[in-house]
């Protein structure tokens, strides 16, 4: 009866264990093949994952520094605009400096031309005159003159005559030989003048060509550069729920493997604790929970009261060791037969406690 009352107990805790364990391999079978792809193909997916990251990284990096280039192509070409923007402020200002040359000397040629029409207008009309009435003889005038004041008058009249129409042949020789030169100033103006506006023109469409190639090529490389980072963090985030996935599978699996082990060290435990050892005679009252040579030679079989060193019982177990290994009461020798058994069993452990009985060294059982 009471190994009856240890073994139905022991077998329905082995077999809640076994159930708990097997409960909880086949959700982890379940989860992991019809949820979720095995640690395998986790791993692998892993790998891609990473390898991929390590390629975008890599073409990143290969952007940035491509972009850092281009960044330093912008300000070697920003600077280049200044000077150039620089050249074409002081161009301007020359520009507008000959275009006020270019008005005062359309107006002083206007003057000259204005000039020389005059001079030679009297120029004409003095040729004219020359061929219309021959010129004064001086003898005439001589023989003609009233007197000599009158005489002198003529003369002096002959003299600046003949020296203004010489001073109105130099004059027109003057105004026109300045007239030339203002043409000639008003066409190197006007020359230097388109000049400086082609020059100004072809800088300027030359500085927005620039411009617009490496605008151009930035906001290329850029959209490239984001649309990789984009993938990199859809890579990251890919690789962190399969981290995710593979630490909940090895946590369960895990779980599972010491729900195994724990159950099948109470399986072995409850096996040691309560399976009693019958190595007593065939006529034995039970059998006995350690060999039943170390018995005969502690008790001779009997329930002894306690000796001088305070062991008793069957297997007579002192009050320390018997209240260390979970008997009820102050003494081994007032506990039933099954409790004696179960406790001697507990320190027996398959034999790892045999040193507790003087008499296993006796009897040569270790």
């Amino acid at each position: 009866m009471s190994n009856l009352r240890r073994t139905v107990p022991f077998r329905f805790a082995v077999a809640l264990a076994t159930a708990a364990v097997l409960l909880a391999l086949a959700l982890t079978g379940a989860r992991t093949s019809a949820a979720d792809p095995s640690l395998g193909q986790l791993h692998s997916e892993l790998g891609q994952q990473q390898a991929r990251q390590q390629s975008l990284s890599a073409s990143i990096g290969s952007l940035n520094h491509e972009i850092a280039s281009l960044d330093s192509q912008i300000t070697l070409v920003q600077n280049r605009e200044a000077a150039v923007s620089q050249a074409l402020a002081a161009d301007r200002a020359r520009l507008a400096q000959v275009r006020a040359q270019l008005a005062a000397e359309q107006i002083r040629l206007t003057t000259l031309r204005r000039t020389l029409a005059v001079a030679m207008g009297i120029l004409r009309r003095q040729v004219v005159s020359s061929y219309e009435s021959s010129p004064p003889d001086l003898v005439s005038v001589i023989l003609n003159a009233d007197g000599f004041n009158q005489l002198l008058e003529q003369l002096n009249f002959l003299g600046l005559a003949e020296h203004q129409q010489q001073t109105t042949i130099n004059l027109t020789r003057i105004a026109k030989a300045a007239a030339t030169a203002a043409a000639n100033r008003l066409a190197q103006l006007q020359r230097t003048d388109r000049q400086i506006t082609a020059a100004t023109t072809l800088q300027a469409r030359e500085l927005a060509g620039m411009n617009e190639l490496l605008q151009s090529r930035q906001s290329a490389v850029s959209r490239a550069r984001a649309a990789q980072q984009a993938a990199l963090a859809v890579s990251d985030e890919l690789a962190h729920r399969l981290r995710t996935q593979i630490t909940h599978i090895e946590a369960v699996q895990a779980a599972a493997a010491a729900a195994a082990a724990a159950a099948a060290a109470a399986a072995a435990q409850q096996a040691a604790d309560s399976s009693p050892v019958a190595l007593g005679p065939a006529g034995g009252s039970g059998g006995w929970s350690i060999p039943y040579a170390i018995v005969l030679c502690e008790s001779g079989g009997q329930n002894l009261p306690p000796n001088s060193a305070g062991a008793s019982g069957y297997y007579q177990i002192i009050p320390g060791t018997w209240r260390l290994f979970g008997g009820t009461g102050p003494a081994a020798y007032l506990a039933s037969k099954a409790e004696q058994d179960a406790v001697a069993a507990r320190i027996w452990r398959g034999g790892a406690g045999a040193s507790n009985w003087v008499c296993a060294g006796i009897v040569g059982i270790h």
